[in-house]
């Protein structure tokens, strides 16, 4: 006959198993514990688990992971940074999130308000302190034309035939004084040219946008100086892209005399305000149908959002060839050079090397 011996106290958390021999017990130990909350008796006994045991080969449970803050937590903490601070961090940002690179030149953020965009006169206060009166005294005559300020310090890009062949440089800023200006650089196979405000400090520079996505019917606005006038608007919209146009390159060629400002081009296979001469380069260009006149040369072409597109560079002109001042005027076929083409081109006419 076999007996369980139970001393008081002693089996507090265990309690045979079966019908086994005397003193044997199942649990791993000498004891199965059936509460696991209650404190042994016995002091060199170790305490219990605070849960349940595990089944044979189960791993134990570790404590509960840290929560991490994963890209999407950091992006969003980097881009509250980025909209109290702006510049800099707002680069960093864009790092973060793979999408390159903030351009060297150019705006990612709209020229005129948000609820401006496409406002004729909102575009025409934001850009025309950016665009200024050109006149070039020629050896055999002057040129009348416009430019775009692009650095605050008096760079200024206009057009190659405004300032081709010039003596002396003067500028009219939109607040109506008078500048000293140096040319710096030209490039006759693009039509453009650099010249810089001697001692020049506080200009406005333009936001050079991206005419890689302009698209035909997008709105614009042109900013000039036509027959002399500073800071005439005009508004239109882009009728084409990617035009041929064919200008003169050496120096006064086919450059009328008497400030009428009108500069041969060729398009389509056509002459339009005079002859070009042997010499010419072609460039791909926007078509607007926004009025352009002699003296817009240089000037800039803006987008809704008041970033400056392209650099009006040709416009057809009927006054050349009609018998009356009545049918003289812009007839909407103008032209600007695409301002990527400007941007690349801005190391070589900083370099004041002239082709």
């Amino acid at each position: 006959m076999t007996e369980s011996i139970r001393r008081s106290g002693e089996y507090e958390f265990g309690t045979p198993q079966g019908d086994v021999p005397q003193g044997t017990y199942t649990q791993q130990g000498a004891y199965a514990p059936r509460y696991g909350t209650s404190a042994p008796v016995n002091p060199e006994w170790p305490p219990p688990p605070p849960y349940e045991p595990l089944p044979e080969g189960a791993a134990a449970p570790g404590p509960e992971p840290k929560r991490t803050r994963g890209p999407v937590a950091l992006l969003a903490a980097v881009a509250i940074v980025a909209a109290a601070v702006g510049g800099g961090t707002a680069y960093a940002f864009q790092e973060l999130a793979g999408k390159g690179t903030i351009a060297s030149t150019g705006s990612t953020t709209n020229a005129v308000p948000t609820g401006k965009k496409g406002d004729v006169a909102a575009i025409a206060s934001a850009v025309s302190p950016s665009v200024v009166e050109v006149n070039a005294t020629l050896s055999n005559g002057s040129s009348t034309g416009s430019g775009v300020v692009v650095t605050s310090g008096g760079e200024i890009v206009t057009n190659n035939h405004v300032v081709a062949g010039a003596t002396s440089v003067k500028v009219r800023t939109s607040d109506g004084k008078s500048h000293t200006a140096d040319v710096v650089g030209t490039d006759s196979s693009k039509d453009l040219a650099l010249i810089k405000v001697r001692g020049a400090s506080g200009l406005k520079p333009a936001d050079l946008g991206d005419s890689d996505s302009v698209q035909v019917g997008d709105s614009v606005v042109a900013i000039g100086s036509p027959e002399g006038l500073t800071g005439t608007v005009t508004s239109g919209i882009v009728s084409a892209l990617d035009r041929d146009v064919t200008v003169p390159t050496e120096e006064g060629q086919g450059q009328n005399q008497g400030g009428d400002g009108q500069w041969p081009f060729q398009f389509g296979g056509r002459q339009f305000n005079g002859d070009t001469g042997s010499s010419t380069t072609t460039y791909k260009a926007i078509q607007t149908d926004a009025s352009l006149n002699p003296g817009n040369s240089g000037g800039a072409l803006i987008d809704a959002a008041g970033h400056v597109i392209g650099i009006n560079s040709a416009m057809y002109s009927s006054s050349s060839q009609a018998s009356s001042s009545s049918d003289a005027g812009s007839i909407g076929l103008g032209f600007a050079i695409p301002v990527n083409t400007v941007k690349s081109d801005l190391a070589k006419l900083r370099s004041g090397s002239g082709s």
